[in-house]
């Protein structure tokens, strides 16, 4: 539960501290004195949007710690496990924002992002109020009220995943439809193509290992010639070959005179020799491999003209002709093949089709189970509520199938009658603001019995109520006090009467600056607030007796 809320310089609290227990807990004061004040810098300690227009004027930044006791940390364990946060008992969520509407949240002091603050926040506290009630006049969201109390939450994933893999085969559908449409108005031109490729047959690489050639061959001339005057330097009768023989020659004649002295010349001689019949190979070797026959410079030139152009045409490198030709293969078997891989996707769709129909089936099995429960547990609770006559329906129907979706198939609305004998109607058309307040708490408290979070805030969920009707309010919120800590901004002195711990929220000044102040109240106090909340601003003996008795009924009860 939420233990303590600390506030500093939040439009106008420039500095609260308040400690919560748990039970019933009200909070009271006149119109415009601030009580939203408070729930919107709570909003901001549980993810709510942040905006810079909540920063006290003249002051840089605004902060709110919020502080919850959580003995079993089960409902977040599966969170903490994800973002790798230990878990504790004790969970504090403080959020800072500064005046140019940047903020910046913490739990437990480790920096978070605001979405895994606010996916923390709506573990821990549920804020119920006007905007609920105009939530519950909204169709669109009834399905999702179902499916948490049926324990399915917004998206039941099975049957998500089953639509996701329908949509899925149809787009795969889809897509071959429409390329074999494209491959049968283009089947002429792709046939050309193939043809002329295929005569072409390139190869990969092919277009590096002619330019290489061209260049060899424009050049042929004065290669030919570098080479033969090469060998003719090495091999001719005055060539370095016979140079070397004479060199052997006169050595060994005159070898055998002077010992071993010489061996070492020869063998270089020997070794050099050995060399320049290598060289004088690699320069044959060189000379063969140019082509210089007449007109082999023109068909390679040719060739490499060819390459390039017809690369070009297909938008792609010289390299990547072969894959191009693979790829035009590929379209051809699409058109020779089309029918029967267009029908085995087609297939493949009707099959995860099937499958979504059957998982939406079983959610909306699971539904109208959860909705006729839903409807028992509602209705027990409209007489407390002094809506005997009323009844609560949850009606289920089947979408057409342009609005199927991850949801299923259904269509969930909630339906009520106010009299008997009178056919129900969509709850937001039906309902006066009094009677919808009291269907949402009876809603809440139904959904309760589910779990949910363990501190529900309920923002004058009285309004348009008064008298029997509204005590009658009070003891439902004090009933559902006994699971839960329930927190309620009240302007009913019937639903004040029964809290365990009472607030009032107040406006005064502060050094010439408007400021809102809250205070807890004691018993004296309690009864002064309550019987001015029956008699306005001036407080009567009336009203005071008016309000023990009240306080004294509750404390019975």
């Amino acid at each position: 539960m939420l233990t303590d809320l600390s506030i500093r310089d939040v439009v106008l609290i420039e500095r609260l501290d308040l400690s919560f227990s748990g039970g019933l807990a009200v909070l009271t004061g006149e119109t415009g004195a601030g009580k939203s004040i408070l729930l919107d810098a709570l909003g901001l300690a549980i993810g709510a949007r942040a905006e810079a227009r909540l920063v006290r004027h003249g002051s840089q930044q605004a902060v709110v710690t919020a502080v919850f006791e959580l003995p079993d940390a089960k409902p977040l364990s599966a969170l903490f496990d994800e973002h790798g946060i230990e878990p504790a008992e004790q969970i504090i969520l403080r959020r800072t924002l500064g005046t140019d509407g940047r903020s910046r949240a913490y739990l437990n002091d480790e920096p978070i992002s605001v979405g895994l603050m606010r996916q923390v926040g709506a573990a821990l506290v549920e804020i119920q109020g006007q905007f609920d009630q105009q939530g519950l006049m909204d169709a669109a969201t009834h399905r999702d009220v179902l499916d948490d109390y049926a324990g399915i939450g917004g998206t039941e994933p099975g049957c998500a995943g089953e639509y996701a893999a329908w949509r899925e085969a149809e787009r795969a559908v889809a897509s071959a439809r429409d390329a074999a449409r494209k491959s049968r108005e283009n089947e002429a031109f792709l046939r050309f193509s193939l043809e002329e490729l295929e005569t072409l047959a390139p190869e990969t690489g092919e277009e590096s290992s002619l330019s290489e050639e061209r260049a060899l061959l424009r050049n042929a001339e004065q290669i030919v010639a570098a080479t033969n005057a090469a060998d003719d330097l090495l091999n001719g009768s005055e060539g370095a070959d016979t140079q070397l023989r004479h060199a052997a020659r006169a050595l060994e004649n005159v070898a055998g005179q002077v010992g071993g002295d010489l061996a070492e010349a020869l063998a270089a001689i020997d070794r050099a020799a050995i060399e320049l019949q290598e060289a004088s190979g690699a320069l044959a070797r060189a000379v063969a491999g140019i082509d210089a026959s007449e007109g082999r410079l023109e068909d390679v030139e040719e060739r490499l003209f060819t390459l390039r152009e017809t690369a070009r045409k297909h938008g792609a490198e010289p390299d990547d002709l072969p894959a191009v030709i693979a790829n035009l293969q590929e379209q051809l078997a699409m058109i020779d093949g089309g029918e029967e891989r267009l029908a085995g996707l087609e297939k493949a769709a009707a099959t995860r089709k099937q499958a979504f129909v059957d998982a939406a089936k079983a959610l909306s099995k699971t539904r109208r189970t959860a909705a006729k429960k839903l409807d028992a547990g509602v209705n027990a609770e409209l007489p407390p509520l002094k809506l005997e006559k009323a009844s609560f329906q949850t009606e289920i129907e089947d979408l057409p199938e342009p609005e199927w979706g991850p949801h299923g198939l259904d269509r969930v609305q909630f339906l009520v009658a106010t009299n008997p004998g009178a056919p129900p109607g969509p709850i937001g058309k039906i309902a006066s603001g009094g009677e919808l307040s009291r269907f949402l708490l009876a809603l809440k408290v139904t959904l309760a019995e589910r779990g949910g979070a363990p501190t529900m805030i309920f923002d004058e969920v009285d309004s348009g109520v008064g008298g029997a009707t509204a005590a009658a309010v009070g003891d439902r919120l004090g009933q559902l006090a006994k699971s839960r800590q329930v927190l309620v901004v009240t302007h009913s002195p019937q639903v004040a009467a029964l809290g365990r711990s009472h607030w009032r929220v107040a406006k005064g000044e502060s050094n010439g600056a408007m400021i809102t102040a809250v205070n807890a109240l004691d018993d004296a106090e309690r009864l002064e607030e309550i019987a001015r909340m029956l008699s306005g601003a001036n407080v009567t003996e009336e009203a005071r007796a008016a309000a023990r008795r009240l306080v004294q009924g509750s404390d019975a009860a």
